[in-house]
This record gives structure tokens, C-alpha cells and sequence, in this order.
């Protein structure tokens, strides 16, 4: 197996378990009422079954069709990108941005299909399926109000830890080539020598 197609996978396994385990918890929780509000740790962690119309946080600013289409639209970007700069791509690198790719992918297959396949809309008009509620209060105060779901899990883990980890993760920049260095060299003379020859300067 070359190293473009041990890198392609290394991109591709992460993305295809966050996908499978996301819909797959989705699924259950779906379909099984009583887990639809269920106290797993009291006070800390509950499972809460909703259905999101808009972005990460609840935010709502664009009609449902519209986040479907950015998301789709953000996600080929990415992994596009991705694709092209795969020669200095490394392992933790690829493996969170499968986290991101797969992430991503559950919450469009909700947005897809979860209009149909709950009766509410057409494709695009899906609602994401959330159902992770840590639900630990100060005061009266939640810590984090929000309900989220693996793929949620998997975007975040990954973003984190390249924003910690940035200089082991991130891919570094290409270094010039000896030739262009050389070349780079070669220029600085000449342009020296017409700076200081009267019949090269301009009038």
C-alpha cells in the first residue's frame, strides 16, 4: 500500500466509526422511548431526546435547508482540502480531521433524511438528533445548557486537541527547495549591482 493510500485510510477509519456510532446511538435512542429522558448519573449526566433545526448551541439564525446546504457545502471544503495537502499531512493530524469528516457526516445524515423518515419534511429539512445532557447545576445555574450527540463529541474532541497540540498537529509548512534558495541567492547580487550602476537606475 503506498503512503497517499495508508494516509487516505488513517483519514477514513476514524470518520467512518464516528458516523456509524452516531447513528447507531441515534437510532436507539429514537426509537426507544424510555430512553428519551433517563437520569444516567443524578445531577451530572441525563439522556434528553431532542431534535435541533439549527446549529451547534441552538443557535437559529438560517432556516433549516440553508444549514443543511452550508454544512454539506463546509464539509466537501474541508475534506477537498484535506486531499490536496495530504503529502504533509501526519497520523494525529488525519485522525482528527476523520474525527471532524465523520462528525459532520452524522449531523448532514440527520439533516437529510430525519425530514423524511420523521414525517415533518423533505430532504434538507431534517432536524439533528441530540440526546447527551450533562445536566450539573450551580445554583440555579446549568453549567452547559446545551444537548448534544457523538458526532458533537467527535468535532470538538478533535478541534481541541489541535488547538492545544497545534505544533505537533498541524501540518508544517512547506520549506523552500535548495534551487529556490539558490536562486533567491543569485538574485541579491544583481540587484545590488543595478542599484549602484548610474546607467540602470531609472530616470
Amino acid at each position: 500500500m503506498s503512503i497517499r493510500n495508508k494516509k487516505l485510510l488513517l483519514l477514513a477509519l476514524p470518520a467512518i466509526i464516528v458516523l456509524v456510532l452516531d447513528q447507531v446511538t441515534k437510532y436507539l435512542v429514537r426509537t426507544n422511548p424510555e430512553l428519551h429522558r433517563v437520569n444516567v448519573i443524578d445531577g451530572w449526566l441525563a439522556l434528553n431526546f431532542t431534535k435541533n433545526p439549527g446549529m451547534a448551541m441552538g443557535m437559529d439564525w438560517l432556516s433549516t435547508p440553508t444549514i443543511s446546504v452550508v454544512a454539506i457545502l463546509a464539509t466537501i471544503g474541508i475534506t477537498v482540502y484535506i486531499i490536496k495537502t495530504l503529502h504533509k499531512a501526519n497520523f494525529w493530524y488525519l485522525i482528527c480531521m476523520g474525527l471532524i469528516i465523520g462528525g459532520a457526516l452524522g449531523n448532514i445524515s440527520d439533516r437529510i433524511f430525519m425530514g423524511i423518515v420523521g414525517g415533518y419534511g423533505g430532504v434538507l429539512h431534517g432536524h439533528v438528533v441530540d440526546f447527551i445532557h450533562f445536566n450539573l447545576t450551580i445554583g440555579d445555574r446549568a453549567v452547559f445548557p446545551y444537548i448534544f450527540n457523538v458526532a458533537d463529541i467527535a468535532i470538538s474532541t478533535a478541534i481541541i486537541a489541535m488547538l492545544v497540540f497545534h505544533k505537533q498537529i498541524l501540518p508544517a509548512e512547506d520549506k523552500p527547495k535548495p534551487e529556490d534558495t539558490l536562486s533567491e541567492t543569485h538574485e541579491e547580487p544583481d540587484m545590488v549591482s543595478e542599484a549602484l550602476d548610474p546607467d540602470k537606475r531609472e530616470v
